[in-house]
């Protein structure tokens, strides 16, 4: 699982989550027999940590390029809140199986494996406009040595 910013975002900004699932395939001996299994990705489920979850739903989300962050996506989510959140995901698999080189079978139900909680920091920005530059008024706010105003 990998969340785009990270590990700090802003409050009320989309921040992207995906995830990097493949097929897996297992070979283990049952009772002298021998068993292919496959698992794939089938669905996912998001926990964002303050209490919202999304899926499960088919989307594996993906990678945004940095200049796009801040984007809607369908795995992305606006934290309304400042503060520091676990993000769990948990993948849910289908699968077959086949026995000593036979028709590959279907596993009935799924599995689902959650990945270890990722921390997220969300922070708030303040954006202040001022109608100089430091170099026209020295003591303007923003310049060095001037404090800032109280939020």
């Amino acid at each position: 699982m990998t969340a785009q910013p990270s590990p700090h975002t802003l409050r009320g900004a989309e921040t992207n989550f995906y995830a990097d699932a493949a097929e897996q395939q297992f070979d283990v001996t049952i009772l002298a027999q021998h068993v292919h299994v496959v698992a794939k990705p089938a669905e996912y489920t998001w926990s964002y940590g303050d209490g919202s979850a999304l899926g499960p739903q088919t989307a594996a989300g993906g990678p945004l390029p940095q200049e796009r962050w801040g984007e809607k996506t369908l795995t992305s989510h606006a934290y309304t809140q400042t503060g520091d959140f676990s993000v769990v995901l948990t993948t849910h698999f289908r699968g077959t199986y086949s026995v000593n080189g036979g028709p590959p079978l279907p596993i009935p139900g799924q599995g689902s494996f959650s990945s270890a909680p990722q921390p997220v920091s969300v922070w708030r920005s303040i954006t202040r406009n001022y109608a100089d530059d430091c170099l026209r008024n020295p003591q303007g706010q923003g310049c060095p040595g001037v404090a800032a105003p109280t939020p």
